[in-house]
C-alpha cells in the first residue's frame, strides 16, 4: 500500500481599496504559478492546515468561506516510492496580514484581477489546478 499524504490550501481573495476583487497566486520554487498549500501536521485539522500554510507562505491571515474541491494524484518520492496525495482546497477570504513570500519555499506572491489570475493559471499553472481556480472563481460570481 502506498504512503498517503494530505495537504491543504486555498484560493485566497480580497476586495482592493476600490472594491475590486483580487485573487492571490504564488510562484513556486519551480517557477510555476500555483496556490498556497502544504502538508498537514500532526494534530491539525485539514482547515487548520490550509490557513496555516497560507499564512506561512504568503503572510496573509484568512478565513475559510467554503470548500472548493479535493484533487488526488500519485507521485514518486525518492525515499517512500509511490505516494498517494490528496490536496484539499478552500475558498479563503484574506482578512489581514502583510503579504510576504516565504522565500525558503516560494519565489513570489501577488494579487491579480480574476481575469489575470485565470490567464496566469492557463499559461503557467499546473493542469490539476485549472478546475480548482475555475470553481473558486465561479463561487465568487466570475465565469472563465
Amino acid at each position: 500500500m502506498n504512503k498517503k499524504e494530505i495537504s491543504a490550501g486555498g484560493v485566497v481573495y480580497r476586495q482592493d481599496y476600490n472594491g475590486k476583487l483580487q485573487i492571490q497566486l504564488i510562484v513556486d520554487r519551480y517557477g510555476k504559478t500555483t496556490l498556497a498549500k502544504g502538508k498537514m501536521e500532526p494534530g491539525e485539522t485539514i482547515e487548520q492546515t490550509a490557513l496555516r500554510e497560507i499564512l506561512e507562505e504568503t503572510g496573509m491571515v484568512g478565513r475559510i468561506v467554503e470548500p472548493v474541491d479535493v484533487i488526488a494524484y500519485t507521485y514518486q518520492h525518492a525515499e517512500f516510492g509511490a505516494v498517494d496525495k490528496e490536496v484539499h482546497y478552500y475558498l479563503v477570504e484574506a482578512e489581514s496580514g502583510d503579504m510576504q513570500p516565504q522565500i525558503e519555499e516560494i519565489k513570489g506572491v501577488d494579487w491579480y484581477t480574476p481575469e489575470e489570475a485565470w490567464s496566469r493559471q492557463e499559461s503557467n499553472g499546473y493542469d490539476n489546478n485549472d478546475s480548482i481556480l475555475r470553481d473558486a472563481l465561479n463561487k465568487l460570481g466570475i465565469n472563465v
